[in-house]
This record gives structure tokens, sequence and C-alpha cells, in this order.
């Protein structure tokens, strides 16, 4: 089943890359990850997700843990915690080919009652061999890729039906956790969505917590423990992450990437950026100016 389901994403991306090496799908959340060489390592703070690896190999660090998978092998991270990443296997011949699906804390939601409660926990972020329901219904919905009028008629129920089976799948209690409103991972998504949304402005912690509903130090525990650092350093490198993104794709200038995101102090930015990145800004740019 998974070279069938490779092959179907391949055609699919080869026809529809980007020159980032996504190709979005029709389906909400749903992509396909293309690489013809192994890559840079990459920052980034991912929402929740589910990545399939049909072909190629990577590696993925996150706090104090490190993983490397390939085919066969599929990574949950039912968190938004930051990763350092890196694909290390990919080649003209054998491109890297990843299906990725964003998890949807509706749909989670509508499915509590659905799928009965696992037993023991589950690591937020974890790699299992894939599962053969899992693979089974992206097959069936990869299928529709090139079919736009059976996706719209398809597609929403097979979308659900991967959630459903990736709730009966070894990483169901990290993942049905998502979905429930007041559970700690709920409410720390509520805190993490408004971060996404307000990086750029200041934010105290008090409001932090408020929004989560918690006291400050019971906040800052659970922040901690779900996403691996504090909620200062997460609006950090989110701040961090779009600079780059702006630096390197859009050609903005350091000191306007940095007022961009929040910054007062260019020189601070540079430091901080220089301590994530392993690079300073200008010498960063550069050097992707060179590797294109």
């Amino acid at each position: 089943m998974r070279d069938i389901l490779l092959d179907l994403c391949r055609r699919y991306a080869d026809a529809h890359v980007d020159h980032s090496g996504v190709a979005i799908t029709s389906v909400p959340g749903l992509t396909i990850i293309r690489a013809l060489h192994p890559g840079e390592l990459q920052a980034a703070i991912n929402r929740p997700l589910m990545a399939m690896l049909l072909q190629g190999r990577k590696h993925v660090a996150t706090g104090a843990e490190s993983f490397e998978y390939g085919p066969g092998e599929a990574m949950v991270i039912a968190a938004d915690v930051p990763t350092l990443s890196q694909i290390t296997q990919a080649s003209l011949r054998h491109p890297y080919y990843s299906l990725v699906l964003e998890l949807d804390t509706a749909i989670l939601r509508e499915l509590q009652n659905a799928v009965p409660v696992a037993r023991g926990d589950a690591p937020c972020v974890g790699i299992e061999p894939m599962n053969a329901d899992v693979t089974d219904a992206a097959y069936r919905l990869a299928r529709l890729f090139e079919q736009p009028e059976a996706m719209a008629v398809l597609g929403d129920g097979l979308r659900r039906e991967l959630h459903y089976w990736l709730l009966r799948s070894v990483h169901g209690p990290a993942i049905r956790a998502l979905g429930a409103a007041d559970s700690h991972s709920g409410r720390i998504s509520r805190v993490v969505a408004m971060l996404r949304k307000e990086f750029t402005r200041t934010i105290s912690v008090e409001e932090l917590a408020d929004v989560a509903g918690m006291s400050v130090s019971v906040f800052h525990q659970h922040f901690r423990a779900i996403t691996t650092i504090s909620p200062l350093q997460f609006q950090k490198q989110l701040r961090l992450i779009h600079a780059r993104r702006l630096m390197l794709v859009d050609g903005v200038g350091i000191a306007q990437a940095a007022y961009t995101v929040g910054y007062a102090s260019v020189s601070q930015f540079t430091r901080e950026y220089a301590r994530m990145f392993g690079a300073p800004p200008g010498r960063d740019k550069r050097m992707a100016t060179v590797r294109a």
C-alpha cells in the first residue's frame, strides 16, 4: 500500500510542487513535501501534525530528543513544539517525499466520544511504523487529488476518517488531548494560537495565563511541559523564524526584518538570530544567495 501511495503522491507533487518543495493539495491541511537533495538544518515551531515518510530519510530534534526516520514510518507531533529538522537522504533519482497532515482540533473534538479512550500515555512527539488503517485512508484520499468532483463529495469524510484512525493509533492519547478543550493541552493550544497571531507585540505572562485559565505558576509549568520551552522563548523563536523567512525568501533587509517582528534593537536581534541559526543574519543571507 505504501508503494501505491508513494506513486500517487509522487505524481501529484512532481506536477504541483512550488519553489520551496511544497505541493499544496485541495484537502485543508494536507501537503506533500518533495526534496531533490539533502537539505539545510531547518528550525520551526510546527503545528500538531502527522508526517508519513514515503521515500528518503529525515532527522528531527526536539528538546533533548532526536529521531531519524525513513520510508514506511510516520512522525506525529501532538503539540506546538520547536523542532530542528534536516532531510538527510534525497536525490534526483530518488527524491524525498512526505505526506503531511495538520491535525484539525475541531474534528478531534467532534470524535472525542466516538473513539474509546486508550490506556496509558503517549509522548507529544513520536515515530512509529505507518499504521495500516491510516495508510489506507490516506491512499483513498490521494486517489482523489486529480478528481475535483469526487474530492468535493468525498474529501471531508476521508479527512475525518484519517483523524479517526490516528485517534485509534498508538499516538491516540496525545492526539486526543488536543481536542479536549479543557485539557492542559487544549488550554495551552489557545495560548499558542494567540502567540502565533500576535507574536510581534509585547504580551505579559499574566495575559497568557489568563487566556489559559491558569495561575501564572501553573501556566508556566504546563506550557513548558507541553512545548518544551517557556512562553518567552516560544515567542522569540516565532519572531526569529518569521524574520528569517522575510530575509531569505522575501529579500527584506536585516533592520526591517528585526523591526517587523517586534525587535526594538537590531543588535539584540542579530545576537539572538546567530544563537538560534548558527550564523548572524548577514552571513545567513549571503550563504543563502550562494546556495541559490
